[in-house]
């Protein structure tokens, strides 16, 4: 379409003051609407050798690949000898969430290079999206970060990270009554995916911030950064609540397997039927809470903050109920735990509810300013 436009003559503007001695001018309405422009798209104006302005739209430039023609952000680490590989780790880490596209690790006079090595590579591997080792020296590592902000946006991370770490808190919760290796590496597994994606998120909302891009990563508002900041550190805690339910679990069965621990009876069916019914109901509170965040339905999240509320007379009832029983006390413990991080999943809910809350609430209250007033007026035409 906008094509068409080519060699068209769109006639001169006139240059005017605000009186704040800023001078702005009009920009053509049909080419606006050739492209497609929207209130709030951002537009380049590039000086030419001549003088003359280049008006190119970021949208446009971004596509074409011409936006930001700055070389790749690239950074290097020399590791001493006396450093320990978390310190070089941490650092790695650091780079990548302040969006660093090239990063090479030197290792300096290190004589086991070659485990710093495969550990960076392990690294790399479990806790980045999008990074790949490009080269490799033998006391060199030069990582790269590919993936882009458009290809996989922030929505759509959020939501798969919410979908991993709930997955990951029922695995856990299954794995009390069926504590196979296969059930504890799923959730090993889903914990570091919950972080790879955080992580990831991370950087993109420090590249949406430092670029000013927040329509183009799908934000309404740039107050929606820290929304998404605060969420993606709520969906990383239940990552480690899972993570933390079983490796208690794990360290659990070993006390059997070494014969530590000789446990007779098996857990009490009635405790564990109220806990599993208990598990099930905060996960769909939290999945009901993630759905009224991403529909922005500020009166569906109100209604889970009041459902959340309703949930404290089972809490107590249950704690009664574990501490009634004549169980063995590693038994009661993990059931504990098990109790415990089920009550976060609960308390993570409401916090997502009161952020969407806090992200639609001035949306509402514009929304029955504009009704009342409506009101008004029409009862006024009445009379």
């Amino acid at each position: 379409m906008a094509m068409l436009m080519a060699g068209k003559d769109l006639g001169y503007r006139r240059v005017q003051c605000t009186g704040r001695s800023a001078y702005i001018i009009s920009l053509p309405k049909e080419w606006v609407e050739n492209i497609n422009l929207k209130r709030g798209s951002e537009i380049a104006f590039n000086i030419q050798p001549d003088n003359t302005l280049l008006l190119v739209p970021r949208k446009i430039a971004e596509k074409e690949g011409k936006f930001d023609t700055s070389k790749a952000k690239e950074y290097v680490i020399n590791i001493e000898p006396k450093e320990t590989a978390d310190s070089a780790l941490r650092m790695i880490r650091a780079l990548y969430a302040i969006g660093a596209d090239i990063i090479r690790i030197h290792f300096k006079n290190i004589k086991d290079a070659a485990k710093f090595k495969d550990r960076t590579k392990n690294f790399v591997r479990d806790t980045f999206l999008g990074a790949e080792i490009i080269d490799e020296a033998p006391n060199e590592i030069t990582l790269q970060i590919f993936i882009k902000h458009s290809e996989f946006g922030i929505e759509k991370a959020v939501r798969r990270m919410a979908i991993v770490a709930l997955a990951a808190n029922r695995d856990a919760i299954a794995a009390l009554t069926n504590r196979s290796s296969t059930v504890a590496e799923s959730v090993i597994q889903a914990r570091n995916d919950v972080n790879r994606l955080g992580l990831y998120i991370v950087r993109q909302l420090k590249y949406g911030i430092e670029h000013n891009l927040y329509r183009e990563l799908d934000l309404q508002t740039p107050k929606e950064f820290l929304l998404y900041r605060i969420t993606v550190n709520d969906i990383e805690n239940m990552g480690e609540n899972a993570l933390n339910i079983i490796n208690n679990i794990n360290t659990f069965q070993k006390l059997l397997d070494t014969e530590t621990l000789f446990i007779k009876d098996p857990i009490d069916e009635e405790v564990y039927e109220t806990l599993i019914s208990y598990h099930t109901q905060a996960q769909q509170l939290y999945e009901d809470a993630v759905k009224a965040m991403f529909k922005q339905d500020y009166k569906d999240a109100e209604k889970l903050i009041l459902k959340r509320e309703t949930f404290e007379d089972l809490e107590n009832e249950l704690i009664l109920l574990i501490s009634s029983k004549k169980m063995d006390p590693n038994i009661t413990s993990i059931l504990r735990l098990i109790f415990d991080s089920t009550k976060r999943i609960m308390d993570y809910s409401k916090n997502m509810a009161e952020l969407t809350l806090n992200r639609t609430v001035e949306e509402l209250c514009a929304t029955l300013t504009t009704n009342k007033t409506n009101t008004t007026k029409n009862s006024h035409s009445t009379v």
